[in-house]
């Protein structure tokens, strides 16, 4: 029973930490990153609750679909502005 309580403590720290970092970080890669982190997590808890078959939907349809629609975006839609232009001298 105590090592119940210390794995759901442990994983709602990581939740709460993951969620947090989601919200606070200036840079959407390593947001995405957390996110994916968070809902990871959330999964954990669901085996902990021993609702395995939400547990592999969460993986599947959240960490699976959702998580890499996002990071495509991301990667997609990244400005160029960082590659300086070449200009010539004529």
């Amino acid at each position: 029973m105590v090592y119940e309580t210390i794995a759901f403590a442990l994983f709602s720290l990581v939740t709460l930490g993951c969620s947090l970092g989601v919200v606070l970080v200036e840079d959407v890669w390593h947001s995405a990153l957390l996110l994916g982190g968070a809902l990871l997590s959330v999964a954990v808890h669901y085996v902990m609750l021993q609702a395995e078959f939400l547990a592999a939907m969460q993986i599947l349809v959240y960490v699976g679909g959702v998580l890499i629609l996002i990071t495509f975006a991301v990667m997609l839609t990244k400005s160029t502005a960082e590659q300086p232009s070449e200009v010539s001298e004529a």
